[in-house]
């Protein structure tokens, strides 16, 4: 008979085994939990469901797995009843997946006890008599309490399920943490406060503007930090381009969680491609070891005697304990959808915390529904403050009262329709359609031109066109590696004043820091135009009137992905109307949202919570499986390139790390499937089958041939020839 029960077993030095009873980390865990968890209110939950998760553990069943490495034993039913019978239905939820993750409810009538649902698993655990079996844990149960949750819609009742869960499983990774390894490094990080000043030390020489420009972008600063003492809510900045949204946004949200106690600050960004340079903003003015910038591009080698830093940074991308997080809409919006425990166990991080969405008018349309509904969430359930930042505000205002009716959106710089025609630096010319051939005419006489044209292939085509002198081309078909090299080689043509011409998609709009004298745009969203404007005099150096964005569009019909949104700029800028007006972008966004009908959930995310699937409550697995933000019928080709020739030899070696496979993403172009499949077909490529370590969406170039430098990959092999974008 087991008299003392154990939750975990550490090895120690001279072979001696240290234990935790089950006593002590279900206290342990409760503890964090129920802090975490009064950041939204749900303290009393928070402590229920550390208390209870790990109850199954005080079975002989689980001591012999513990102690003699018996059979695997299911040691969170039984918590999960525990709760259940107390009326926590939710709560109970969160314990029963508090290892394989949050399951689908399925339907209570219609149950069966071997179908994996979480009604299933009670039946389950009724009929073998789980909870029964169990012996003292040696803690208390509270008594049965209703919960708020109870009152909450199916909508933000899942929601604050993902975020009671997210305080569980942190506190139960974090207390087990602690007995296991002792401390390793968490912490240490400077308070709010601290950083604040730091901000204000930064800025402080600004407040003495030299320039009209500075002076305009100290008004902006001023105003948003004066409107920092506003209540906790739900916040647009619309600053026009040049304006110093990056600091300005950080200014407001550091004063404004002073200002209410608040724990953090999360900075979004649309994608990988533009997050660097914020980040490193934030470092400088910050200090590196205050700001963790986490997504798909970064790793941490955690090799014996790693730096304290990287140890802690690492330690964060697993929970954003960090005062400052930099991250993607991708990395925050599928957490906030996902059911994994690692995934979900960082979001109660963002309660009571300043989130800021920078570029809004990025986010995807066919997921603009769940994304809005999870910022209203934030704010409405949370207890934190959304802030939409972006140059050209697409109108949210009333998908954001549909999902958090008791708070308004406010403008934090009230005068942006003024300060547009003060920061005007550029002019607009519209020259109807062109051919390939008159468009390379027109750049080449240019001394310094960009160019930016809607899919890869023509981006191909039209350099192609060019005097190779001076010109230069770039596109997602090159290695990200080589795109950032060239980008450096450009920036410092552009400051000799060499000739420059640049002819690339669209990844050079958002974020990157390029001034051209004149900018040509095919026309596409009015977004997409606005932040090719923005590479166009961007440090107003020049007149305005010498400063030409031009607006064309080309012989050849655009790819289908942006036809809806071409659509909506025409019928935006009939009568010619100024592109860069705010009335102008408001029709647009109205048009753009008038043409896409009720496309604008795409998966029937929001359908599947408030409505079930088949009879299925709260099918979070399911929903999990589904929402991704990027299209995922894509694959990853590699490049055998500079460095990245090194890195998969030893993958093809059997080397199958992730922080292998971060580096190798320098080096990787991804391609939609018919294109895949016609460089395979042309024997271009190494897939899984021939190295094992390799993903089954991923592979490796082996003809070099359809690799240029300057053009970048190739997706016609002579085999498999096909159109692009």
């Amino acid at each position: 008979m087991v008299l003392q029960y154990y939750a975990h077993v550490r090895e120690s030095a001279n072979d001696n085994k240290k234990y935790q009873t089950v006593a002590q980390h279900l206290t342990g865990t409760a503890e964090l939990c129920r802090g975490f968890a009064a950041a939204f209110g749900a303290d009393a939950d928070g402590e229920l469901a550390g208390l209870a998760h790990d109850i199954g553990k005080c079975t002989e069943e689980f001591q012999n797995r513990l102690l003699n490495d018996g059979p695997i034993v299911d040691h969170a039913t039984a918590g999960a009843m525990a709760c259940a019978v107390r009326g926590s239905r939710y709560v109970s939820a969160c314990v029963a997946g508090h290892h394989g993750g949050l399951p689908d409810f399925g339907n209570m009538r219609t149950a069966r006890k071997d179908d994996g649902t979480f009604y299933g698993r009670l039946l389950k655990g009724h009929d073998e008599q789980c909870l029964g079996r169990c012996g003292d844990s040696g803690v208390t149960l509270p008594p049965p309490t209703v919960s708020a949750a109870q009152k909450l819609t199916p909508l933000q009742a899942s929601f604050w399920m993902r975020m009671l869960y997210s305080c569980l499983v942190d506190a139960d990774f974090l207390d087990t943490e602690q007995f296991m390894n002792g401390e390793r490094g968490r912490g240490g990080y400077d308070d709010i406060p601290t950083l604040l000043a730091r901000l204000q030390a930064y800025i402080e020489p600004w407040q003495q503007p030299k320039t009209e420009l500075n002076r305009l972008r100290c008004e902006i600063l001023n105003t948003c930090i004066r409107a920092s003492s506003k209540p906790k809510g739900i916040y647009t900045l619309t600053v026009p381009t040049g304006g110093g949204k990056t600091v300005t946004s950080l200014a407001f949200a550091l004063r404004h969680a002073v200002e209410h106690g608040m724990r953090r600050v999360i900075y979004v960004i649309p994608y990988t491609s533009i997050i660097d340079q914020n980040a490193q903003v934030f470092r400088d003015i910050l200090g590196s070891g205050n700001v963790l910038e986490h997504h798909s591009g970064v790793q941490f080698d955690l090799f014996d005697g790693a730096p304290a830093e990287d140890v802690r940074k690492a330690l964060a991308t697993e929970n954003w304990d960090m005062p400052v997080v930099v991250t993607t809409a991708v990395q925050l919006f599928e957490s906030m959808y996902a059911a994994r425990s690692s995934r979900c166990r960082k979001l109660h991080n963002l309660a009571n915390s300043v989130i800021i969405f920078d570029e809004a008018q990025m986010l995807p349309l066919p997921h603009l529904r769940p994304c809005v509904a999870a910022m209203a969430s934030l704010a409405e359930q949370f207890h934190s403050t959304v802030v939409l930042c972006t140059a050209t505000q697409p109108s949210l205002d009333d998908l954001l009262h549909t999902y958090a009716p008791d708070r308004p959106v406010t403008e934090l710089c009230p005068q942006t329709a003024a300060l547009y025609d003060r920061f005007r630096r550029v002019t607009f010319r519209r020259v109807g359609t062109l051919t390939d051939e008159a468009l390379a005419e027109h750049l080449g006489v240019q001394r310094q031109v960009l160019c930016i044209v809607n899919s890869r292939k023509a981006a191909q085509s039209l350099y192609a066109l060019l005097p190779p002198e001076g010109s230069y081309h770039l596109s997602t078909l090159m290695i990200p590696a080589q795109c950032q090299a060239l980008l450096v080689e450009i920036r410092e043509r552009l400051r000799r004043d060499e000739p420059c011409r640049v002819v690339s998609t669209s990844l050079i709009e958002a974020g990157v820091d390029v001034d051209f004298p004149a900018v040509y745009r095919e026309l596409a969203g009015l977004d997409s135009v606005m932040q090719a404007a923005g590479r166009c005099n961007r440090e107003g150096k020049r007149p305005a009137d010498e400063s030409v964005v031009t607006i064309f569009e080309r012989t050849e019909l655009p790819p289908l992905l942006f036809q809806t949104a071409i659509g909506a700029a025409r019928e935006a800028l009939e009568e010619d109307r100024e592109p860069a007006a705010p009335e102008t972008m408001a029709r647009y966004f109205h048009s753009l949202r008038g043409l896409t009908g009720d496309v604008l959930d795409k998966q029937g995310v929001i359908k599947a919570f408030t409505q079930g699937i088949e009879g299925c409550e709260f099918p979070f697995r399911t929903v999990a499986e589904t929402f991704h933000l990027i299209d995922q019928n894509t694959y990853t080709v590699y490049i055998p390139y500079g460095e990245g020739a090194t890195l998969l030899r030893q993958l093809q070696d059997g080397e199958c790390s992730k922080g292998l496979y971060r580096k190798l993403g320098r080096y990787a172009v991804s391609v939609y499937d018919k294109h895949f499949q016609a460089l395979h077909h042309a024997g271009a490529l190494l897939t899984a089958r021939e190295v094992p370590a390799l993903d089954s969406d991923s592979a490796i170039l082996t003809d070099l041939t359809l690799y240029s430098e300057t053009m970048g990959l190739s997706l016609e092999p002579e085999t498999g020839k096909a159109e692009f974008i």
